[in-house]
Formats: C-alpha cells, structure tokens, sequence
C-alpha cells in the first residue's frame, strides 16, 4: 500500500471519484508516480488548511500491445452481396 497526504481539494476529488467508479488513479510524488485502486481517502481534521491521506493499492501495469483489431473490410461485405 501506499499512502500520502495532500492539501490540494481539486486531487482529493479526483482520487475520490477514482474510488468510487473503482478506477485507477495515479498519484506523483518526488519525481516517482503510483498507479492503483483508491482505498481511502481520510481528512485529517485537526489540521489548518484541511489535510487530506489518501491510501492506493499499487495495481500492475497494463501492458499496452498493438492495434487489436484490424480495419473494417468494406470489400469483404461488397463481394457478398454479387
């Protein structure tokens, strides 16, 4: 598991939405980034400004291969209907 804090509501909506749909979220910090499901996400409310720890569940990376599908083939459908 992961597990930072933030200050900034515009990326705690997003690691929020991110759970709620069961997407997963990327979260960069230090020049290194995390991919995975948002488990939590905690505002700490004794803190000025509100804080917020956000815990990710790393997920493996998708491996990205070529185009799956071929073109359509318009022809093959003209040649049916002679």
């Amino acid at each position: 598991m992961f597990t930072f804090e933030t200050t900034d509501q515009k990326e705690v909506r997003r690691f929020r939405i991110a759970q709620f749909n069961g997407r997963t979220a990327t979260a960069r910090s230090g020049g290194s980034a995390v991919t995975g499901h948002v488990r939590s996400v905690l505002e700490s409310k004794s803190s000025v400004p509100p804080r917020w720890i956000i815990t990710i569940i790393p997920a493996e990376a998708k491996i990205r291969t070529g185009n799956l599908r071929p073109s359509p083939r318009v022809r093959a459908f003209a040649e049916d209907l002679d």
